[in-house]
């Protein structure tokens, strides 16, 4: 077929359209002021709207609130400049559902280049990313990296919290990654492009905390010169996460219970009772049901922060993860250094896995950092890694790969897939002839 050919079908709109409708994307377009003038079968499919419900019509008014959620560039009064944006949203489907959508949206320009329309394809991934959770392929989830069975639990309760407003308090140790996963709910949200406001209650000074929090009006103390909104303003239909919680003075913890009963505040030094939707994301890694034993915490606040409870596993509980990990962070540091691929080498990852790591995935960065500007090759080798990896085995623990095994571990991994040792290897971390090797020990023990 000629291109001359190709482009009078093209040009009969019944043609296009019956192109269009058989694409595996949804199509959608709309003019500058958001009125839909095309809607294709797949959208169809993935929103639940039929064409007879939306052509013609705002596609705010269709979809009872912008399309794309905090992404929708068409919701000030000017039109948008861009030529291509792409992101993931969440959206509710017609039948109340929440989808996953991979959208790109294209400026339609005329002649002169004058903005006229949007067109933008949809990619519905909701049941590509169910698949890879049953199949527990994953490897990583919003820039959380494992694929240990606990951490594929932990990405399940990520994706099943998001969809709800509900208070979640996140406890974990130090360096177990406490923040990516409050960020990860937010990004799983519909308020995904809306403000994600940390704050550490504990690197604050006392005296400065409220102001920061809940803001001040002017006047309010010496230095408070104008009025200033507080981290809970800032985070208005977002999220404001608040680590070590078990940090806030006994008053705060008053106003932070008054909030969460309400949503309601005042800024230090003000009259005026403010109100704003904000989600409240909590983590410590303090046992908060101690300190309220102490008196240092109020229950009542515990009960409401711990709406959803999410507890993270200490890195040396999921050792599994150490390679991946691994070779995440040496990935990540040679895109930016550009000094060509590094790798580890086996006696070098043998003493990695046999390290307790107390600072848990922080550490192991911080390891990774440390023997990068050491070692002098292109492999890391056990002289390139910090002291205190080789100090903390005893002189007589047993070395090689088969340290990273215990028995109930190798149980639960093998049920999980089903008896397949080379899925089973790959999840444990280990080489499928160790694996062999260990169950065959395991058989000759009973």
């Amino acid at each position: 077929m000629n291109q001359s050919l190709l482009e009078d079908l093209l040009a009969d709109p019944q043609n296009l359209t019956h192109v269009l409708d058989n694409l595996q994307e949804g199509v959608i377009a709309h003019d500058l002021q958001r009125n839909i003038f095309f809607f294709n079968r797949r959208a169809e499919d993935i929103t639940g709207y039929s064409r007879e419900e939306v052509l013609g019509r705002d596609c705010h008014q269709v979809f009872e609130q912008p399309f794309c959620g905090e992404q929708c560039s068409f919701c000030t009064a000017e039109p948008p400049d861009f030529d291509i944006s792409e992101y993931r949203i969440n959206i509710v489907n017609k039948a109340g559902e929440t989808r996953k959508i991979e959208m790109s949206a294209i400026m339609m320009r005329d002649d002169a280049g004058r903005a006229i329309g949007v067109l933008a394809t949809l990619r519905d991934i909701t049941d590509l990313l169910n698949l890879q959770f049953k199949v527990r392929e994953l490897t990583g989830f919003h820039n959380i990296i494992g694929r240990d069975p606990q951490m594929i639990e932990i990405f399940k309760q990520i994706r099943d919290v998001a969809e709800y407003e509900f208070p979640v308090h996140i406890f974990g140790e130090t360096g177990t990654g406490k923040e990516l996963v409050a960020e990860a709910i937010h990004n799983e949200s519909r308020s995904e492009a809306a403000p994600f406001v940390p704050i550490n209650c504990g690197a604050l000074p006392e005296g400065l905390i409220e102001s920061e929090l809940f803001g001040h009006v002017k006047g309010a103390f010496s230095g408070a010169i104008r009025d200033k909104k507080g981290r809970f303003e800032l985070a208005e239909n977002g999220t404001i996460f608040l680590d070590e919680v078990g940090e806030l003075p006994r008053h705060l913890q008053v106003k932070l219970l008054r909030f969460l009963q309400s949503g309601t505040f005042t800024r230090v030094g003000g009259e005026k009772t403010l109100r704003i939707e904000a989600r409240v994301i909590s983590a410590t890694n303090k046992d908060l049901k101690q300190e309220i034993k102490t008196g240092a915490f109020r229950e009542d606040l515990f009960y409401r922060l711990n709406v959803i409870p999410i507890s993270l596993p200490p890195l040396r509980k999921r050792k599994n993860d150490i390679p991946l990990l691994a070779e995440h962070f040496l990935s990540r540091f040679n895109s930016v250094k550009k000094k060509g691929p590094i790798t580890i080498s086996d006696p070098a990852l043998s003493l990695m896995m046999d390290y307790s790591w107390p600072g848990n995935v922080r550490e192991l960065e911080n390891v990774l950092q440390f023997a990068l500007v050491k070692a002098k090759g292109r492999t890391i080798e056990p002289g390139d890694l910090p002291f205190e990896l080789k100090q903390d085995l005893s002189p007589s623990k047993k070395r090689g790969p088969d340290q990273k095994l215990d028995p109930e571990r190798v149980k639960a991994v093998l049920s999980e897939t089903d008896g397949n040792k080379v899925r089973a290897a790959r999840l444990l971390g280990v080489g499928r002839a160790t694996l062999y090797r260990y169950l065959d020990r395991m058989k000759d023990d009973k």
